[in-house]
């Protein structure tokens, strides 16, 4: 190491000769020891027998530190440790009496310490709180769901109990407008074009059909409206004929021809009645599966098709639905038996779910999360009917089974 590099002023006598004579320890005089080298350096003290100096947290760790130089010279931590610890006393001075390196050093210093980072990070603040967990999200604005599932029930109360026949038009509205949604987002993401105007025609034909004429007239109007589909398609041109009629037969099952099922609930004596509970208990079943899975759900029920839906969720479907099929039995429905309720809420919780599933392949097919935007909180209609459609032919035959079609 190269002692002008310390840039320290020049002192006489420590690796060569001097004017007292050769210092203890000193290397033999020679070429590399003369004494125009012997101007450049300084002697080096010898510390004498003391007590040790302590090397944390006392003053001459302070005076080491900021007599300690930084740089690539520097690094040596057996240097450090003999030179500037072992070679000072405790009131900072030299053997030789002269003054602390500290001190020569302080106007002369040809290296500064450099940051050990550059961007620092800082210290987490261990007074502030964690942030608190986040909460689970519904996924959808339940203040609009609500208020729309409200204003729905008071249009479907109304028209139930007081006319009839204005509850069938309910059901042609929403037979269309399911047709509809369903019709634009097949030929939106998939190119399917299943012809609109026989289906709406044909949909609001089956659901008449099946209140006046029953089961026969909605077989009827089935067949007369999936062959309006084949003839409708046959006036553009062939290409995707077969893909475009298939949807539309499908279409044609799927949305009008289920929904008949709740026209023909509507015509036997205590038609409202029953109505009223295929409507209750379809509701309690999704309600019920959407608080206790939300709340306690964590084994996926079909992930592939659905996430969002548990196997907690689906025992909450069950129970709710049981219970709530056997109040309704008892004390809405003639002749009917709580018994008889169990049974009728735990096929509603099975078809509920298996309706919802279906629907959700279908849209996972399609890429999309909902079938329209008409009904705020909700999606489209099509999105409210996917577990009643399924359970409406259930319902209807339980409770023919159980209490005759009356």
């Amino acid at each position: 190491m190269n002692d002008s590099s310390w840039g320290t002023p020049p002192h006489a006598g420590y690796w060569g000769p001097s004017d007292q004579g050769p210092v203890q320890g000193a290397a033999p005089a020679g070429p590399a020891y003369d004494a125009h080298d012997a101007q450049h350096t300084r002697p080096m003290p010898i510390v004498p027998d003391g007590p040790a100096v302590s090397r944390h947290g006392d003053d001459q760790d302070d005076d080491r530190g900021a007599a300690r130089l930084s740089g690539p010279l520097f690094q040596d931590p057996t240097f450090q440790d003999q030179t500037f610890q072992d070679q000072t006393f405790q009131d900072g001075t030299f053997r030789d009496g002269t003054s602390s390196f500290r001190d020569q050093t302080t106007s002369a210093q040809p290296y500064q310490a450099a940051p050990l980072t550059q961007n620092p990070e800082p210290m987490p603040d261990a007074s502030q709180p964690a942030p608190a967990p986040q909460k689970k999200s519904a996924g959808r604005d339940l203040g609009a769901a609500i208020g729309v599932g409200v204003g729905l029930g008071a249009v479907i109360i109304a028209s139930l109990f007081f006319v009839k026949a204005a509850f069938v038009g309910v059901i042609v509205v929403a037979v269309v407008v399911g047709l509809w949604e369903l019709t634009s987002r097949l030929q939106e993401r998939k190119g399917i074009k299943a012809p609109l105007v026989p289906l709406a025609l044909g949909g609001a034909a089956m659901v008449v059909a099946g209140y006046v004429r029953g089961a026969e007239g909605a077989w009827v109007a089935m067949a007369l409206t999936a062959l309006a589909v084949l003839v409708w398609r046959m006036t553009e041109p062939p290409e995707g004929y077969l893909k475009d009629v298939t949807a539309g037969v499908f279409a044609a099952f799927y949305v009008p021809f289920l929904a008949t099922f709740v026209a023909m609930m509507l015509t036997a004596e205590d038609g409202a009645a029953r109505v009223l509970m295929f409507l209750l208990l379809t509701v309690v079943s999704d309600t019920g599966a959407y608080a206790v899975g939300w709340r306690f759900g964590t084994h996926k029920l079909a992930p592939r098709i659905s996430p969002g839906k548990t196997r907690e969720g689906l025992v909450g479907a069950v129970t709710f639905a049981m219970v709530a099929g056997a109040l309704c039995m008892e004390f809405l429905i003639d002749d009917g038996e709580w018994w008889q309720g169990l049974l009728l809420g735990l096929a509603v919780a099975a078809s509920a779910t298996l309706g919802d599933l279906g629907e959700s392949m279908i849209k996972r097919d399609l890429g999309i999360k909902d079938m329209g935007t008409l009904l705020p909180g909700h999606g489209g209609i099509m999105d409210r009917l996917d577990s009643l459609l399924p359970t409406a032919p259930v319902v209807w035959l339980l409770l023919v089974l159980f209490v005759g079609s009356g």
